[in-house]
């Protein structure tokens, strides 16, 4: 008995004691690529061996698809003006009503005028669309279509797109990660923080509403959670850190900033968080496929030192 409390004790330490690695991604031209395909800096970084027009027709085609899903499915229209940096921005206006049976055409929302608390409805809709997944928007041939131009594209990126989602799959793959809700004064109360191992965030310079129909149609759904999309159009990604470090306040959580921007670089620095700094240009262990664990750990152990050894001798 005394040995088995001894050992429960022992177990209950090493969790008190292991580290959590929160991941802040930016999207375009570090989860996904969509800029570069559009201006053919991707096919110019092969000097010559890729074909910059087909790169322009595939950022052309994600490009109509993503602009038609938020006009079509997320009411964009409607809310383009009225961009927030998170979903449950306004939650403070939601009642709560049950919106199964809703008429969002009948219910009077003007974009020139709006109703907050039908605004708020419209936010709840679009994360819950989110967390259906795409299979709930479209029909069949349509996801037949998705699929072949996200083969299409992951073949010209040369697998690009797929190395990144199986990156964040192993960015993900820690113990336990359920959910639970808590409140904070940045007002996200829906948050990955019980037993929480590794936490994928995302911090896009993008609208909130094209940066979700972004992640579901490049198939980032089932790791980055729609709570844990941030938009810094406004707000910037220095304030959206803050926000990330509030969520997550604990000792044995650590951050780490990935993307190619000079903002989150400088965000990321005033955080005293690792950066590490997406590169485009083949060859580089910076881009995909090509970034691992082992160069993540890195940049984790220059800021944090090494905690990993200290947490396995222990």
């Amino acid at each position: 008995m005394g040995e088995n409390s001894s050992a429960s004790e022992e177990k209950t330490q090493k969790a008190r004691n292991r580290m959590t690695n929160v991941y802040i991604w930016d999207m375009d031209e570090t989860l996904i690529l969509l800029k570069s395909l559009l201006n053919g800096a991707f096919a110019e970084a092969f000097n010559g061996s890729k074909d910059v027009k087909k790169g322009v027709e595939l950022g052309r085609m994600w490009e109509d698809h993503i602009l038609k899903m938020c006009d079509d499915y997320f009411f964009y229209e409607q809310v383009e003006n009225y961009n927030k940096p998170f979903l449950d921005a306004l939650k403070q206006y939601d009642d709560g009503l049950d919106l199964s049976g809703y008429d969002f055409n009948r219910d009077g929302f003007s974009p020139d005028d709006p109703c907050f608390k039908k605004l708020a409805y419209r936010f709840r809709a679009v994360g819950y669309k989110y967390k259906q997944g795409l299979q709930s928007i479209f029909d069949q041939e349509m996801l037949s279509f998705l699929d072949e131009l996200y083969s299409m594209t992951d073949e010209y990126t040369d697998r690009w797109l797929s190395s990144a989602l199986a990156f964040l799959e192993q960015c993900s793959s820690g113990e336990d990660n359920a959910t639970s809700s808590f409140s904070s004064s940045s007002g996200i109360t829906d948050c990955t923080i019980a037993k929480f191992q590794h936490v994928n965030i995302l911090v896009t310079s993008g609208s909130l509403i094209p940066s979700l129909a972004k992640c579901l149609l490049f198939r980032l759904d089932n790791w980055i959670a729609h709570g844990d999309v941030y938009s810094s159009w406004e707000v910037g990604k220095l304030q959206c850190f803050q926000w990330v470090k509030e969520r997550f306040n604990d000792p044995n959580v650590r951050f780490c900033v990935i993307g190619d921007g000079w903002e989150e670089c400088e965000a990321a620095q005033a955080m005293q968080w690792p950066f590490v700094k997406i590169d485009l240009r083949p060859g580089s262990s910076h881009r995909f496929p090509g970034l691992s664990l082992k160069t993540i750990g890195y940049y984790f152990s220059v800021v944090y030192g090494n905690q990993d050894a200290e947490n396995d001798e222990e």
